[in-house]
């Protein structure tokens, strides 16, 4: 196991109810992918273990992006996992990737699964977004944990019930795997802490000398939030097993609760949301596989003989076979030669485009084929 560099909500440095202010926290820096992996290597090396945690509090992208292309690189074997915030940066191809260097699981905060309360919270994220993100990794093979919460400052119950019924949608529509809820905790050097009245709260402040961390408070809205404790923690282990969907959050309580005002459909609603049509220009092109085996062969077309190629590309899962006229196939064998991992110039999305049209017409149509359509999922990424 390793510990990697520790800092909280990382490049945006925000989070309500996160101890922000301490310098241990605060003041991050985060460092090379190559320096990483070959520590990581080292540690391999003295003790044998393969498996490694990174504990920043939200691990960047970006860096992950930069690892995951290290770990490949260099072929090492690894599994590792990393705690993050369900950033928009997460598509479906950064998940592949994570997914094809060793990362088998990630945990998040998704907190408080009510727009509003993200907000006050600063997360900087939607629980439509979550969605995506969660049902990005969980197609890759990653596992995912959220961090829930109840309790929060201004939270009323109507916001609490709605919460387990977008938790409740996100196993039931398995892109959540796993979560654990935790009851609002007021620590000292958060936001909230700092400025408690911000937040309509009444903290009981002591004399403390050392270890000044938890405090105790007074909500304003006089909710005892501790009595949904029992009933949120039980749905969600049913709902960690599959079970309990099609019970009425009515029957997880001992009391009244009211009804919950999100749409049956809402995270499904969320779920259709395609990224695929909005590739960045200056995303990077990546080919995360061998060279495929190719077959040419030609058809008869009104008395006319066209030449196609068959490649068969051998991954991890299966043998995929694609077949393109000759042309294009041999334009994309290129391209897949260029853009395998190992090589150390890279090709963007904006030059990849203008080299087909050089040659072609219309890259789009050519991009989002059928054939490109599972080429890209076989692993040809755009990062």
């Amino acid at each position: 196991m390793e510990q990697a560099h520790h800092g909280a909500w990382l490049l945006l440095g925000k989070c309500a109810f996160c101890d922000i202010s301490l310098d241990y926290i605060k003041i991050y820096e985060p460092i090379a992918a190559k320096l990483l992996a070959d520590r990581m290597a080292e540690m391999i090396a003295q003790t044998g273990e393969r498996g490694f945690h990174f504990v920043d509090e939200a691990a960047p992208p970006a860096l992950m992006q930069a690892l995951a292309l290290e770990i490949i690189r260099r072929g090492m074997t690894v599994t590792w996992w990393a705690n993050i915030r369900f950033e928009k940066s997460f598509t479906k191809d950064l998940c592949q990737l994570l997914a094809a260097s060793g990362c088998i699981a990630v945990s998040g905060g998704l907190e408080v699964a009510s727009d509003r309360l993200l907000e006050l919270i600063q997360k900087g994220v939607t629980v439509s977004q979550v969605a995506q993100v969660s049902r990005n990794l969980t197609e890759a093979g990653v596992m995912v944990h959220a961090y829930l919460m109840y309790g929060y400052p201004t939270q009323t119950v109507q916001e609490t019930i709605d919460s387990l019924e977008m938790v409740r949608q996100l196993f039931e529509l398995g892109v959540l795997q796993s979560g654990f809820w935790h009851q609002f905790a007021l620590t000292a050097h958060s936001p909230i802490g700092i400025n408690p009245s911000d937040y309509g709260i009444l903290p009981d402040l002591k004399e403390i000398s050392f270890a000044n961390n938890d405090i105790q408070f007074e909500d304003k809205t006089g909710i005892d939030h501790n009595q949904f404790s029992f009933g949120l923690k039980k749905s969600l282990f049913n709902f960690m097993h599959g079970i309990g969907f099609d019970m009425p959050l009515q029957d997880w309580f001992d009391f009244p609760i009211p009804n919950t005002k999100i749409q049956p459909s809402f995270i499904e609603n969320a779920l259709m949301f395609n990224e695929s049509f909005g590739t960045k220009p200056r995303a990077k092109i990546v080919w995360l596989h061998g060279l495929p085996q190719v077959s040419y062969f030609t058809k008869t077309k009104k008395k006319k003989e066209l030449a196609f190629a068959q490649l068969t590309i051998h991954s991890k899962i299966s043998p995929l076979a694609i077949t393109l006229p000759k042309p294009q196939a041999d334009w994309l064998l290129q391209v897949l030669e260029k853009t395998q991992i190992q090589q150390k110039e890279t090709t963007t999305f904006a030059q990849l485009e203008a080299d087909y049209e050089s040659h072609f017409e219309d890259f789009e149509l050519f991009w989002y084929s059928q054939e490109m359509e599972a080429l890209r999922e076989a692993g040809l990424l755009a990062l």
